[in-house]
């Protein structure tokens, strides 16, 4: 079924590579204005139809200078994200700031910016606008080995999400978070490879992954997308304050 979010606007970010990327073609693809965004401009290259443009979630101004060039939208899909490896006594102060301040302080930002447009656009259309935050499994669903900054943080983005879906539910606005497993994508191949120079190769480090997967096999972007663009559609219109978890089975 294609068309899913014909006649839709949407501002997805990170979307340089990995999840970001799959979710930004397919929302393209399902026949949404996609309005692409990455802190690496060159990264958005290659992607047909999207508006692209760098934006730096960590910074206020940028976001509010992007939101008032975009204007009204329907979607926004909140994906930058930061990963800290270590427990709380390889966390310095600056490890947790970066990882609150990229992992959920920057969906503070991003959703300060564009809701205001986002119920005007429903109220004047008599529809629904959903926000999309990317959390993980490892959050407030599942702890996780050395993700101590990161499990905090993106559990924070859990407990944000269900906030904006409470205080809007009236109001047209749905807000959903997402929480994948271990995913392929350039940055979990980046720690694969820093993990192999401790464990003895990439090909050591890889099995150590794939151990602690129940399915056997870690996720695809485009699994994470499909279920973007599902809680992006009119489909999900009576689905708010959820935390989906997309892993394989780490959760059960």
């Amino acid at each position: 079924m294609a068309g899913r979010l014909k006649g839709k606007i949407a501002v997805v970010t990170a979307a340089g590579q990995g999840i970001g990327r799959a979710i930004a073609e397919a929302f393209v693809k399902e026949g949404a204005t996609v309005y692409a965004t990455d802190i690496d401009r060159a990264k958005l290259e290659g992607l047909a139809r999207a508006k692209k443009a760098k934006l730096d979630v960590t910074s206020t101004r940028a976001v509010d200078a992007y939101a008032a060039k975009v204007g009204q939208i329907d979607i926004l899909c909140n994906v930058a994200g930061w990963v800290h490896h270590g427990s709380v006594l390889e966390c310095t102060e600056d490890d947790w700031d970066r990882s609150f301040d990229v992992n959920v302080k920057s969906m503070h930002r991003m959703i300060r910016a564009f809701l205001p447009g986002m119920l005007e656009r429903a109220k004047a259309n008599g529809t629904s606008g959903s926000i999309i935050n990317l959390s993980s499994g490892a959050s407030s669903i599942k702890g996780i080995a050395n993700r101590y900054a990161y499990g905090a943080s993106k559990a924070a983005v859990i407990g944000l999400t269900k906030s904006v879906a409470i205080d809007f539910v009236r109001q047209g606005i749905r807000c959903n978070a997402i929480c994948p497993g271990t995913v392929r994508s350039p940055s979990w191949e980046e720690r694969v490879e820093d993990l192999g120079k401790s464990v003895g190769g990439k090909d050591k480090a890889m099995e150590m992954f794939i151990a602690r997967q129940p399915m056997g096999r870690v996720g695809e972007a485009w699994e994470i997308a499909a279920l973007a663009v599902y809680l992006a559609s009119d489909e999900s219109a009576f689905t708010t304050g959820t935390a989906i978890p997309v892993d394989g089975g780490l959760s059960a």
